[in-house]
């Protein structure tokens, strides 16, 4: 296993780990129990490693940052549509 395979596992788990909230989230219609700031902290943050990963040209950093952006990006939109199911 050579340096990009091991960046590749290691976006790949850390990517997977917001979907388990994203399919939670999306049946229920709830996300009373999200903090709204983390996934937004956590986009601002996973913009920042996209554009550094752009500008290295690092293909794992740039598809773990997408993918995650991605799947962030959606739990935000949920949690602001679902709102009033939270109460």
């Amino acid at each position: 296993m050579n340096i990009t395979h091991l960046g590749l596992v290691a976006g790949a788990i850390t990517t997977a780990s917001g979907i388990p909230q994203v399919v939670r989230a999306y049946p229920t219609k709830h996300t009373r129990d999200i903090s709204i700031w983390q996934p937004v902290l956590l986009n601002i943050g996973m913009i920042l490693w996209l554009i550094y990963g752009i500008a290295l040209g690092d293909i794992p950093l740039i598809f773990a940052n997408a993918i995650s952006l991605l799947c962030y990006s959606a739990l935000i939109v949920m949690k602001f549509r679902y709102r009033d199911n939270d109460k």
